[in-house]
């Protein structure tokens, strides 16, 4: 399905009446205050839990198969603080999406933009990792304001949804590439971009191989990669966002190139780039998207952990 990046007058069709509410109350409660936002973000993400009660129980099954030996307290603690990060990540796209550039920046301190200068030195590209961290969509417009780049992602089912999250993610980057587009992530690397990957979901069979996550395994792991670097050679720089606690704002955290990556060895690189996506949700673990079902793609004759 393509979509247009223009206003269409087709979204003022009834079927998208919703999604416009959706938005305009949105638009209107990041207006408030930040501290007055993240209490209520807090509120809301723990009350969806009487409502999300599928994803409440693949959130506590995550944390089981990732975390085996953490006791059940602790884990259902855990679950009830991943859920008030949800409400917050769901302001956290309003601010992305409608704050302006000032007061976006007033929120987030950087570290480590000298790394992502020195591996694009000589014009080399940059593929950006990242895992899906509730800040994400915040985590963006921040790198952008920093150094515009490129970023994947899954087009909107909704064209009207589709058109405002374009227009919101563009607000301080370059261009949306779809994920399947090889040709285009390719070519965009070749010629020195910024692109940001993240690596940390199931996209099913096609295009990954099995490789350990955490306590599981055998996970389905996106080679996409693997490929990059074989076909335009970027530096590797994993980039994320983290919330501090106490509505004490963002830290963007750029990391320094990833060193011997083995690109001629398929399972082996999706076995290290898991350990890079570890290593980055333990920056921040009740910030993860923990209710994604990350482990749903099994080995073939393999029981569902679900």
């Amino acid at each position: 399905m393509k979509y247009s990046r223009n206003f269409q007058i087709d979204f003022f069709h009834p079927r998208y009446w919703l999604t416009w509410f959706g938005l305009g109350l949105l638009f209107l409660l990041v207006q408030l205050p930040y501290p007055l936002l993240h209490r209520l973000g807090t509120w809301m993400g723990r009350c969806s839990m009487r409502f999300l009660k599928r994803r409440v129980g693949i959130t506590r099954r995550n944390l089981e198969l990732c975390f085996p030996n953490m006791d059940q307290a602790t884990r259902e603690q855990k679950v009830r603080a991943n859920f008030e990060s949800l409400g917050m990540g769901m302001m956290e796209t309003g601010m992305a999406w409608f704050w302006s550039d000032e007061r976006v920046k007033r929120c987030f301190d950087v570290s480590g933009l000298e790394h992502l200068k020195l591996a694009q030195q000589n014009g080399r590209g940059a593929l950006m990792i990242g895992v899906h961290l509730l800040p994400l969509e915040l985590g963006g417009r921040a790198m952008g304001l920093c150094q515009p780049m490129m970023a994947t992602y899954r087009p909107h089912n909704n064209k009207a949804m589709e058109w405002a999250q374009t227009k919101g993610r563009m607000r301080s980057n370059k261009a949306m590439l779809d994920r399947k587009d090889l040709r285009g992530l390719v070519r965009a690397l070749k010629v020195g971009e910024a692109v940001w990957l993240a690596p940390d979901q199931d996209y099913g069979r096609s295009g990954s191989v099995f490789a350990p996550l955490f306590a599981v395994e055998q996970v389905a792991t996106t080679s996409a990669p693997y490929m990059l670097a074989r076909l335009a050679k970027p530096a590797l720089v994993p980039v994320v966002l983290i919330r501090r606690p106490h509505a004490g704002g963002y830290d963007l955290l750029i990391q320094p190139e990833l060193k011997n990556y083995p690109i001629d060895d398929e399972i082996a690189a999706a076995t290290y780039m898991n350990k890079v996506v570890e290593k980055e949700i333990m920056r921040a673990p009740d910030q993860y998207m923990w209710l994604h079902r990350r482990f749903k793609t099994r080995p073939v004759g393999a029981a569902s952990l679900y």
